[in-house]
């Protein structure tokens, strides 16, 4: 519990209506209100209406990999519930370079 949201957190996992088997079990025996996903680079935030939960992959912040654009997300749990929501763009890849 991330203070009094279940949550849960994996890399390889899928997404709402296309879970990996290895998550598709416990997502479904004891869904958590918010799921933190990653490895795909792909920027998404579904929510899942078979289980109840706020699916988040926040893309890919690093400056390698093929993703055009390095984002994260920023929110914040207030009791249990996800509020103030926000995608955020970072530099380009070369910054820094």
């Amino acid at each position: 519990m991330l203070g009094s949201c279940n949550r849960v957190t994996k890399s390889i996992s899928g997404y709402p209506g296309k879970y990996s088997p290895q998550v598709k079990h416990q997502l479904f025996s004891k869904p958590p209100k918010l799921f933190i996903a990653g490895h795909s680079h792909i920027l998404k935030v579904i929510y899942d209406d078979e289980i109840n939960c706020l699916h988040i992959n926040p893309g890919a912040a690093g400056r390698s990999g093929f993703h055009a654009v390095r984002t994260a997300i920023r929110f914040v749990l207030d009791k249990g519930e996800v509020k103030n929501l926000e995608v955020i763009e970072l530099d380009d890849k070369t910054f820094g370079r």
